[in-house]
């Protein structure tokens, strides 16, 4: 006849396996209750996976035994369905088993623990198995218990009272361990999302090819430095692992609007980059129509060869600025004398030695990319935020496409697209905007330059913090992270 306490003791037990979030813990809870319902010596958890049923968790009190607690693989072959099996026989027919004594019973094949008591000196007994299963009746797992003890110690079979408990422990429990399955779908679903938008983003340009993944690793060294100065005492803010799954998401889609930049600016590696074999075939084109000049008497032969040598001087100049760091007031100037040189042919088409376009291209005094190209990259932020806003994120993520669409912000307001500053920055985002800079200064893929090494990179960083763009101590603490990371 069962208590209260033990009608109590059911309830409690609901409710604390429905509370456990660690999954290794909520089946270890399971099997030490069951023990503990039972008073027993000995138990194993399976659970059902792949047509068989697989040891997770095996305790054995009088001989120590304590296997996969914290996850680790039990080096045992799962147990096929077949019905011979005790296990695979409460499976099937979603049963609870109760055997007084495996020695003398011949309704199933106990020749595996017969061959474990012979291996190790065990003496296996009696015996309860329990399904475990869902609501929906599905199988989840299989509870398997092993010598009830008395008050004495002394090896009993299992009573009424066990079973009633433990049927409902198996169910309870059932449910519990499938949501936590479905939760742990779901947040590999998530994760496979991520990832996927992630390898696109990367794929379509190969000088985007390692970025993504460099955010992410940086995002996470950082933010397990910040925990370590928590646990110093030097820092109140601390990423348990839902803070740290949001921002690593974060920064692994930071960069998804730029899935609709367009080519040619993503991967501009010059000032010109492509526009340079248009200009040089004009210029070939321009020589010819000169040389015709010549032979029509419309120029000397010496005016001919002085405008040809002009030509070359200023194709090797402009060859030169298409990869300058940086453009002075003196090369503006020229480009901008060269640009009003025209050539006007006998039917009245003008062909200018250099075009608006190319003469815009050449005014770029740091980078590749004119106003209007910058323009369309920044956009990429815009357009990160517009398509995960038509992606439903849980509450377990709501803050992801935030983050994401903020990391090109800065603490002065210096920033884009929103031009948001001081607390209106989050942690996460003021992570990525540091995490993002310094992979974008040190990265070796880039098409427009070369990278920086980490000290110059730090140098930059944290003149970018001492101009109030970034956080000097997240700046201070990626390099220290860094650093550490190095000599691991």
């Amino acid at each position: 006849m069962l208590s209260s306490k033990d009608l109590k003791d059911i309830i409690n037990m609901g409710i604390e396996l429905t509370t456990e979030k660690d999954k290794n813990k909520l089946l270890e809870m399971i099997l030490v209750k069951a023990m503990k319902i039972s008073n027993c010596d000995a138990g194993t958890l399976y659970l059902y996976q792949d047509n068989s049923l697989n040891f997770k968790i095996m305790k054995t009190t009088s001989m120590n035994v304590n296997q996969g607690v914290n996850g680790e693989k039990i080096n045992l072959p799962p147990v096929p369905l077949k019905k011979e099996n005790v296990c695979a026989y409460a499976a099937i027919y979603q049963e609870l088993v109760n055997i007084p004594n495996v020695y003398n019973s011949e309704r199933f094949d106990f020749s595996g623990p017969r061959n474990y008591d012979s291996m190790t000196g065990y003496h296996t007994e009696s015996m309860l198995v329990i399904p475990m299963m869902n609501m929906d009746s599905e199988l989840v797992g299989v509870l398997q218990l092993i010598n009830a003890l008395d008050n004495n110690g002394n090896v009993i079979t299992f009573n009424e009272d066990s079973e009633f408990m433990l049927t409902s422990l198996g169910s309870q429990a059932g449910v519990a361990v499938s949501n936590m399955m479905y939760t742990e779908e779901i947040r590999q679903q998530m994760h496979s999302f991520v990832a996927a938008f992630a390898t696109a983003v990367d794929e379509i340009t190969p000088y985007n090819g390692c970025h993504t993944r460099n955010v992410t690793i940086y995002a996470h060294i950082l933010a397990k430095y910040i925990n370590k100065k928590n646990s110093e005492g030097e820092c109140d803010e601390y990423f348990d692992e839902n803070r740290m799954e949001q921002l690593e998401l974060a920064a692994s889609l930071h960069d998804i609007g730029k899935m609709v930049v367009p080519l040619d600016i993503m991967n501009k590696k010059s000032r010109l980059d492509k526009d340079m074999d248009k200009l040089e075939q004009r210029y070939k084109l321009l020589k010819v129509y000169y040389e015709l000049d010549m032979i029509k008497g419309k120029i000397t032969k010496e005016e001919f060869e002085n405008i040809i040598k002009q030509m070359d001087d200023n194709l090797e100049f402009i060859h030169q600025v298409d990869t300058y760091e940086y453009i002075t007031e003196d090369v503006i100037k020229r480009v901008d004398e060269i640009a009003k040189v025209v050539y006007i042919t006998d039917s009245g088409e003008t062909i200018a030695w250099l075009t608006e376009r190319e003469q815009e291209c050449l005014h770029v005094q740091s980078g590749t990319l004119t106003p209007d190209e910058r323009r369309q990259m920044r956009e990429h932020v815009v357009v990160t935020k517009r398509i995960l806003d038509r992606v439903h994120f849980n509450s377990h993520y709501s803050n992801v496409a935030r983050f994401a669409a903020s990391h090109h912000e800065f603490l002065d307001g210096s920033g884009y697209p929103n031009h948001l500053s001081g607390d209106q920055l989050e942690l996460e985002t003021r992570i990525l905007a540091v995490v993002d800079v310094y992979d974008a200064l040190t990265c070796s893929d880039r098409p427009y330059k070369e990278p920086f090494s980490k000290e110059t990179a730090f140098g930059i960083l944290k003149k970018m913090a001492q101009e109030g763009k970034l956080e000097e101590r997240l700046v201070l603490w990626l390099e220290q992270a860094v650093k550490e990371q190095t000599q691991l």
